[in-house]
């Protein structure tokens, strides 16, 4: 699992003992009576401080973190986003990846111990109704928590930032940089982010038409990596800064069997990869509906995967996930298995 290769925060950050999400589900389904008096002994209760409940979708809060959710310009603007599920917020918060502004909770369900310090006691109980509003489900049944969370410091929209100052504050001296090129699915585009990752690449550059990293479901298949790895969005020509000042070779993944350039297309092998080694590497990925921009095609050395039999590609986020195991950076260790 990704994630379980970060150290875990020391137990001497946590002043509460932890709570599993098992534990917590067995809370919730414990006596009403008992999940009363749990609640009203919560650590995130001063003495004299009453308990924070929001009843109704048009409470001002409910209609910010609606916004959050819908909205990738108001996130950016904010700079917070939204986080559905105790199990995702749980599994961030042990990385100590992101600091929590508000944490909100089903009512009648009990503070994880886990999330208290880092909540600040800014926990607010929402009724069901509240809870389906805010996640877009039409069930609380996996949805007991919501965390409003600080977007992470190393993402740079170079549209809003000077496209030099932000560059150099996210990539500094990058080996391996994942370039995407109109992936719209949040679902892929968050799977990609997380291989990125787990392969020591050293962040993600996103053009133009791509989703937004922070979208609820692109930030559940990412895994906490899109608040690991550097994230800058921008255009072809903060593209070309970027690769022209680092000496980067362009690489792009691309169907053998296409026609759009494909008489010079190379084979992903083991001796290709490592005649790359030494090279300083942007790999670019497209969608699997409209493929490569004509941008791509003509700026990069086309690169496809050998497969057999009647399909033509891969799922992007599949073929992604082998592209950034055979290119990884050299310090990487893992041998490589892929023959040509």
């Amino acid at each position: 699992m990704l994630l379980a290769r970060v150290p875990p925060p020391s137990p001497s950050a946590f002043n509460s003992p932890t709570i599993s999400v098992r534990a917590f589900h067995r809370r919730r389904l414990a006596a009403p009576g008992a999940a009363a008096t749990a609640a009203s002994k919560s650590p995130s209760l001063r003495v004299g401080q009453k308990r924070k409940q929001v009843a109704s979708v048009a409470n001002p809060l409910v209609k910010h973190c609606v916004k959050l959710r819908d909205s990738a310009a108001y996130r950016r603007s904010c700079r917070r986003l939204v986080l559905v599920g105790l199990a995702p917020i749980l599994e961030i918060c042990r990385l100590g990846l992101a600091a929590i502004d508000c944490l909100l909770l089903l009512d009648g369900a009990e503070v994880p111990g886990e999330l208290h310090e880092l909540s600040g006691g800014n926990v607010v109980y929402v009724s069901a109704t509240v809870m389906k509003k805010i996640s877009g489900m039409q069930s609380v049944d996996s949805t007991e928590a919501i965390a409003v969370m600080h977007m992470p410091k190393h993402f740079c929209d170079l549209g809003d930032d000077e496209g030099g100052a932000g560059l150099d504050a996210s990539f500094q001296s990058p080996k391996r940089i994942l370039v995407l090129d109109g992936i719209q699915d949040p679902g892929n585009l968050g799977t990609l982010i997380r291989s990125a990752c787990a392969f020591k690449w050293d962040g993600v550059f996103l053009l133009p038409a791509c989703c937004d990293p922070f979208n609820e479901k692109a930030l559940r298949a990412a895994r906490g990596a899109s608040l690991q790895l550097p994230i800058v969005s921008g255009n072809w020509c903060d593209l070309h800064d970027l690769v022209t000042r680092y000496g980067m070779k362009m690489l792009a993944g691309h169907p053998e069997s296409s026609s759009d350039g494909s008489e010079r297309t190379h084979t992903l092998s083991n001796e290709l990869a490592d005649s790359l080694m030494s090279e300083s590497l942007c790999l670019v990925l497209g969608s699997e509906g409209n493929g490569l921009s004509e941008e791509t095609v003509q700026a990069c050395d086309l690169v496809s995967i050998p497969m057999e039999g009647i399909f033509e590609s891969l799922n992007v986020s599949v073929a992604g996930g082998i592209f950034l195991f055979m290119l990884q950076p050299k310090q990487q260790t893992y041998s490589r298995i892929l023959t040509p």
